[in-house]
This record gives C-alpha cells, structure tokens and sequence, in this order.
C-alpha cells in the first residue's frame, strides 16, 4: 500500500444480489477482514472510500464524519466529497493496536459503516508529524530532533507537470526540508500564468471592463482535481523527507480569480474542506496566510475565527502560525504554536534575533527576510553571502530563517515564485550549516543573551562562536560564565569557514580557568590566529 493508503470501497446497494446471497457474502467479508486485517503504520494515512449521492450539492447536502476508537482512545474525523459519488475519510493514527471506526451521516447509504484496521509501529523515514519541543524548537512525534531549514515555493503546485517535476528534482538534491507553498494559485509579478486547475467549479465567463475574460465560480463546490493534485505534490515531499507549510490564504490575487475576498461563510466554508482533506498527512504546517495584514477584504478579528476553525477541525493539532506584513499578529494566542516572522533586519546583526524570541516565548522562523537573488525590489536583492550569514545570525539565535530565491534574469524561472532549478550560491552554504546544526548535542541559543551576541551552545560542552562579517587577526578563549563550564573542563576547537565550508581541527587543547566576573577564559589566557576573512566560525567542544 504505497504512502500507507488503504481504501475500502463499499457498493453493495448498487449490487442486484438475492437476500440469502447477500447475508452470505457479508459473512464472507467480515470473515476475511478479521483473519486478514489491514496494517497501517503509526502515522501515515487510512483512507476510507464510499459511494454516495451525486445530485443536487453533495458538498453541502451530505455531511459525512466517523469515530476511531481504539481502547479508550477516540477520534473523530470529518470526511469529504472527492467527486464522482465517492466519499473519503481519512485517518492518521497516533496510537499503535487495533482501531475501530463507524460513520455518521444524513444520507443512509453513508451512515453506519463499520471497519477496523491494525496500526503497528513506524518504520524507515517515518518519524512522524513534527511538533514543539523544549519551548523554542521541534521534534518529531517519535522524538527526533527537526531543525527547520526552509525554503518558499508559492505557486510550484499551479505550474506545467514538467516544470513541477524538475522543482521536485531540484528539492531531492537540496538542503531544505520544509516549503512554504500557497493553496491558492498567485497573480503577482513573475507568476502570472493560469494553473491547470482551481479550486471551485466554473460556472460561467464573464467580459471585465479592461477586455479580460473573468470566470464565474460557484463557491458552494469545490473542484476536487485541484485538491488531488495538490495532495499528490504534498506527499511527493513528504517522500523526500520535506514539511509542506501550507499557506490557505494570500493577497497575491488583485481580483484576478477572487480568492482572497470569498467572504466569510465561504472562507468556512473552503477552511472545513481543506482540513477534512489534508489533516492526516503527517508532513502538514498550516500557515493562516502569507501577509494576513496585506489581504484587505479580511478584518484582523476574522483571523481569530479562521484559526479556531482550524484547530477545532484538525484533530491532530498540526504546527500553526500566522505570517505577517508589516504589522504582527497576536502570535501568544493559543491557537498558534510557533511564529512566522517577515523581518529582514532581525537577522542583518547580531543581538535581534532574539528580541521577538523572548517576546512570544515559542519558536520563532523567519520566514521571509529578504531573498537571495536580483530583482529591484529591496527584498528580492541579497548577495548569497548575506542570504547565508542570515541564517547563521538566525540559527546562534536559538531562531530558524528560511530561503528564497528570486533570480530574474538568469533566463529561467523564479525559483521563489514558480520552482525549477535553483542556481544561487546559498543553498549549499545552507545545507553545510544544517549538518552542523544536525550535529550538535541539541537545538543551540545564545549562552549570554544580554551581553555576547556571538557566542551559542546547547550544553556546557558545547559551543558555536560567529564572527559574521568581522575580519579578526586572533581570538582569545573565553566562554560566558553563565551555565559554562567547570574550572579544569578541557576544550578544543574547529575553524569553520563558513562560506567555503572548510573545518579544521586546531592542535591546541584548552583548560579552562574558574570564572572571571561574567567570562570564562582558558587559565593560561591562550589565543589563537584567525586568518582575515570574514564570515568565520569556531566549533568548541569538551575534550
């Protein structure tokens, strides 16, 4: 069962079957399903298919959900219409052992199915939904340490097959395991091609004043190929290890389609449908919108109603957030479990970063601070040199920063806006930081946040030192005292050139002294020669 999918298609009042026929057959089946149960593992997808009424609006008219039980332990999930009279529910189980399901529907064909399947462990890459850990940083559910290295890809799923295939390929080759993508098609600058398929049915064309054909949509129902597709897509990442951030709404539209101004009933409306169909994919983020504060047509009160619709809909509690423009959203709400930042200079220095951390007291990703890339636009300009030391200045930060890239005029596509292939000179950088990060005892933060800016560690054993872009002729030994390291602890240390990604092992060992009001120095106060060149870093560790 490619993706851990099962589907059960149950048809038997289209069946023209005797009475006594019919009582037999279902012993039969029922026999077969006890002796020879459906194993799904912990975490991946069950999937649930029954046929039901066409006419009249079955998107409205048909309300369809089940109940997983398994002990005491009891889920219940909403399902959907996925088109041509059939019915799904899916289910993403968290606990191991044999679960039951029945559904509960207005319509009697629909209402009263009963099956079960067995859910043994994971297995391979399968570590399950990542969730907050330790306040600022992540785990996966089976308690793997994730550190989010990002990359944006908004409009990638409403491109030509081929074009998404080679963004595909260019995804298994890079460093990045999460993508920030948008539900919604993109009208914006560099993306202002018409996708193969949308969200809701067409119902009709009108003429705008400006000559342009407009379609007319009928809101009421959804276009279920679209929302296929872009399962498809999420689950191709999710096989190359990546988190799909999804992002549900965006202001990237300008009345081309509409979709940023549904309205609210529809707004719900899409909301329910969205999450009946995407909350059991365990490489899900949902993100509230890109810029909420850019979309007009929605008050700031509404985001309130929309994040709760979320939340009470997922009953697997996926990572959620909310992206801002210029004004930030109230991030400590309940509803969110980390915070998605634009803000360019918080990583331009050293010491900013930070600041927003210890405002909201939960992981904070910058998830756009400007663009590696050649555009005009001051946010679509950064040097790769200045895309890469962002990530270091997020990363000693105890913060995470995700990429972009946005080259025009390299005679392909832009890879922030479309996908293709990526061809700045950050992404490799960015992947040798990740195996750094990857590498450490545990998620790192600044030792001495009030007064060194430079220094990170994630245990007395450990420690990063960046110089960004300070050219320094030597370093002296010296650590923060706060939760440093004893007097006698011995250190050695490895340069890291971070932009020609070099590390070398000095000779020297170092001892450390006891404590000198708030710095630890090494008790013979040895230095160490730095070549002059920016953008270096020390690795320290306990011998």
């Amino acid at each position: 069962m490619p993706g851990g999918r099962m589907q059960l298609l149950i048809n038997i009042n289209s069946m023209k079957i005797k009475p006594i026929l019919l009582t037999w057959l279902l012993s039969v089946i029922t026999s077969v399903s006890i002796a020879q149960p459906v194993k799904i593992e912990r975490w991946d997808r069950f999937e649930v298919t029954l046929p039901g009424p066409e006419s009249g609006n079955p998107f409205n008219d048909t309300s369809l959900s089940a109940d997983f039980t398994n002990g005491k332990e009891k889920v219940k999930v909403d399902g959907f219409y996925d088109g041509n009279g059939q019915y799904k529910l899916r289910f993403m189980p968290e606990k191991t052992g044999e679960w039951h399901f029945k559904t509960t529907s207005n319509n009697r064909s629909l209402h009263g199915k009963e099956g079960k399947f067995i859910c043994v462990e994971a297995s391979g890459d399968n570590h399950g939904p990542v969730k907050v850990a330790d306040t600022y940083h992540f785990k996966y559910a089976d308690g793997k340490r994730y550190y989010p290295f990002g990359t944006t890809l908004y409009a990638w799923t409403h491109q030509p097959e081929e074009l998404e295939n080679m963004t595909l390929k260019t995804l298994a080759s890079a460093p990045f395991n999460k993508v920030r993508m948008c539900v919604f098609p993109k009208f914006y600058s560099g993306v202002e091609n018409e996708p193969t398929y949308y969200p809701f049915e067409k119902k009709g064309e009108n003429r705008g004043k400006d000559g342009k054909t407009k379609f007319v949509w009928d809101l009421s129902k959804f276009d279920p190929v679209f929302f296929q597709h872009l399962e498809k897509r999420i689950d191709d990442l999710r096989v190359l290890g990546i988190e799909a951030d999804v992002i549900i709404f965006h202001p990237y539209d300008k009345g081309h389609w509409g979709f940023d101004s549904l309205g609210k009933e529809n707004d719900l409306r899409y909301i329910k449908y969205l999450t009946a169909r995407l909350s059991s994919f365990r490489n899900v983020w949902w993100s509230m919108a890109n810029e909420f504060d850019y979309i007009k047509t929605k008050p700031r009160e509404v985001w309130d109603v929309y994040s709760k619709a979320v939340v009470k809909a997922d009953p697997y509690r996926h990572l959620l957030s909310i992206h801002n423009g210029s004004v930030y959203f109230d991030n400590w709400k309940p509803e969110f479990t980390h915070v998605s930042i634009q803000n360019g200079s918080v990583v331009e220095d050293f010491g900013r970063a930070t600041l927003l951390r210890d405002v909201f007291f939960r992981p904070m990703l910058y998830d756009e601070v400007c663009y590696e890339g050649d555009l005009p636009q001051r946010w679509g300009h950064l040097s790769g040199e200045e895309m890469t030391s962002a990530f270091w200045q997020g990363v000693i930060a105890g913060t995470y920063v995700t990429h972009g890239e946005t080259y025009k005029n390299s005679g392909d596509t832009i890879f922030w806006a479309k996908g293709g292939r990526l061809i700045g000179s950050s992404p490799a950088r960015i992947g040798f930081l990740r195996t750094i990060l990857e590498k450490a005892p545990g998620p790192i933060q600044l030792a001495d946040v009030w007064k060194d800016h430079k220094t990170a560690t994630a245990d007395s054993s450990y420690y990063l030192v960046y110089f960004g872009k300070e050219m320094k002729e030597e370093w002296e030994f010296s650590l923060p005292k706060k939760g440093g390291p004893a007097a006698g602890k011995k250190f050695q240390i490895e340069l890291i050139d971070t932009w020609d990604m070099t590390i070398k092992k000095l000779p020297e060992v170092f001892e450390v002294a006891s404590p000198e009001e708030y710095r630890i120095f090494d008790k013979d106060r040895k230095r160490i020669r730095l070549p002059l060149k920016p953008y270096l870093a020390l690795r320290i560790t306990e011998v």
